[in-house]
C-alpha cells in the first residue's frame, strides 16, 4: 500500500473518530434520550466544547472529500511521489494536530494548522497534474 492510501486510511479512522467523539459530546449536552429521538424538534445550539467538535467534525467533512478525491487521483494516474507523500503527511498530521486545538478553543494556531491540511491537499493535486515534481 503507498504511502499516500496509508494515510488515507488513517484519514478515514480519524473520521469515525471525531463522528463519536461529536456525536458523545452532544448526547451528553442534550442527553441521551435526545439521542434515541427522531430529533424533530428545534433545539439551541451545542455550546463548549460539544460545540466545537461538532463544527470541528464539520469543518473536517468539508475538506475530506476533497483530499479523498485527490489521493485516488494521484494513485489512479501512477503519480505517487515524494510531492503527493508530503500532501497526504501534511493534510493528515495536520487534521490530527487540528481536532485538539479546536476542541480546546486554542486561538489562531488552530487556523494556522488548518492552512497546512489545505496545503496538503494541494500539493497531491500539483502532483496529480505535474508528474515531473
Amino acid at each position: 500500500m503507498s504511502f499516500e492510501l496509508a494515510m488515507l486510511v488513517a484519514s478515514c479512522v480519524l473520521c469515525l473518530i471525531q463522528v463519536i467523539i461529536a456525536s458523545h459530546a452532544a448526547s451528553l449536552q442534550r442527553g441521551y434520550r435526545w439521542t434515541a429521538s427522531s430529533r424533530d424538534a428545534e433545539v439551541s445550539p451545542l455550546t463548549g466544547i460539544a460545540g466545537r467538535l461538532d463544527r470541528a467534525l464539520r469543518n473536517f467533512l468539508e475538506t475530506f472529500p476533497v483530499f479523498v478525491t485527490a489521493v485516488f487521483l494521484v494513485h489512479v494516474l501512477g503519480r505517487e511521489s515524494a510531492l503527493s507523500e508530503w500532501g497526504a503527511g501534511l493534510y493528515f498530521s495536520a487534521r490530527l494536530v487540528y481536532l485538539p486545538l479546536y476542541a480546546t478553543g486554542v486561538f489562531l494556531l488552530r487556523s494556522l494548522i488548518w492552512n497546512v491540511a489545505f496545503a496538503g491537499i494541494a500539493l497531491l493535486l500539483l502532483a496529480s497534474v505535474w508528474p515531473e515534481l
